[in-house]
């Protein structure tokens, strides 16, 4: 018998226990050993919930009671969060999260508190939801270079962009639907604006890399400018708008990574992921490309990878610590944003005259298109791949508000 607590009630850490509870057989048979939620801890009481008799108040019943194996943070943040975690793993318990913004944030510190206490820090479910990523880049493609990740990370803004593009409303409408649906929190700025996508391509393109590379450094960029005009455009082009997180390696231990709405090919096998799913496609230099696709977010999915990473303890207890995700000798290096290659849409003022747009970026190439009313013009710049973040920067500023939107190509 295996004796797990979990910290926080909420979504995803009612569904570890309505998981453990349902699956109960099924893990048991894979591991040999049966599971059992013994705490849940909440500031709340749940009066009638049918785990109602679990609920405990104090973190020291958990951390004081020697037959907790495994302990599953779904609390959320690095506040308490962090706190509590930092607990688990020096009294020598195994902790499983979710918690994508800790990992991200403070997974280094995490994994050698794990490494010096001989237990582990697992976080499966921190990308993708239910989609298995983690795992399947740390163990079964270990015999590749990771030489790239792209992936479309964050269900809430892929359910916006869709209703965008599949009924023709505004950004505004398309997040107060979400958030009616229960896709997006009542402050959602954290996936509209791309740092839930960022902390997530940073945990990926670490275990890419073999080095932690701090979520902070990366470029990001969310979709709360995105317009109908700009859905119009990119099926002109026939392409999809998306966010996608994106991870290239350089070196060993330096990479290009970025978040930002692209417009991405109909054709291209992210393109297929649309409302609340996620998809990542991984190029390894041995395998080629392989594509991750399922549910990124919800109750249940999320709760399936942490109990995942629940079994993954069950089984390996006896050596531990046997999944080390990065190492921690110091940050890897991420390349400055100003230096990478673009290629660009514009939609900018016929005020702006042509003349000017091409006497400052002909050598990169521009390209233009047909606008769809007579207050714009619209022109793909960048085309011969020279054209860089900090050229393209320097010409946006000189020309300011005559430039209506500009998106990036995938």
């Amino acid at each position: 018998m295996i004796n797990l607590a979990i910290l926080g009630y909420g979504i995803v850490g009612s569904g570890v226990a309505e998981v453990c509870q349902l699956n109960g057989e099924a893990i048991r048979k894979r591991t040999g050993q049966s599971v059992q939620v013994r705490y849940i801890l909440d500031i709340r009481d749940f009066p009638g919930d049918p785990f109602a008799d679990r609920i405990v108040h104090d973190p020291d019943v958990i951390f004081n009671d020697p037959e907790i194996a495994v302990v599953v943070e779904t609390i959320g943040g690095s506040g308490i969060a962090l706190e509590l975690t930092r607990r688990a793993l020096r009294c020598g318990k195994h902790v499983v999260t979710s918690n994508k913004e800790l990992v991200a944030r403070h997974g280094p510190e995490l994994i050698d508190l794990a490494r010096e206490h001989a237990v582990s820090y697992l976080f499966e479910a921190s990308v993708g939801g239910g989609i298995p990523i983690i795992r399947p880049l740390h163990k079964c493609l270990a015999a590749n270079r990771i030489d790239a990740i792209a992936g479309i990370l964050n269900g809430t803004t892929n359910y916006i962009l869709t209703r965008m593009r599949d009924d023709g409303i505004e950004f505004d409408q398309a997040l107060a639907e979400a958030q009616a649906n229960g896709y997006a929190e009542k402050n959602p700025s954290a996936d509209v604006e791309g740092t839930d996508a960022a902390r997530k391509i940073s945990i990926l393109g670490s275990i890419a890399l073999g080095h932690y590379i701090d979520s902070e450094q990366i470029y990001c960029e969310g979709i709360s400018q995105i317009t109908p005009a700009d859905i119009a455009y990119a099926t002109d082009l026939d392409c999809q708008i998306k966010l996608i997180g994106k991870f290239t390696q350089i070196s060993e231990r330096s990479a290009e990574l970025m978040v930002a709405p692209m417009l991405l090919p109909s054709s291209h096998p992210l393109s297929m992921a649309n409302d609340v799913f996620n998809a990542i496609m991984v190029v390894g230099n041995a395998l080629g490309d392989a594509l991750f696709y399922g549910r990124g977010a919800g109750k249940l999915p999320t709760a399936s990878a942490v109990v995942a990473d629940v079994i993954d303890c069950i089984m390996h207890l006896e050596r531990i610590p046997h999944m080390s995700a990065w190492e921690t000798d110091g940050p890897s290096v991420v390349k400055p944003h100003s230096e990478s290659f673009v290629k660009i849409l514009l939609r900018i003022s016929r005020a702006l005259p042509r003349d000017a747009v091409e006497m400052a970026l002909s050598e990169y190439g521009v390209r233009w298109l047909d606008a769809h009313n007579n207050e714009e013009q619209v022109a793909v710049i960048g085309e011969r791949g020279s054209l860089s973040e900090a050229v393209l920067a320097q010409w946006l500023e000189q020309w300011g508000e005559q430039v209506f939107a500009r998106i990036r190509f995938f």
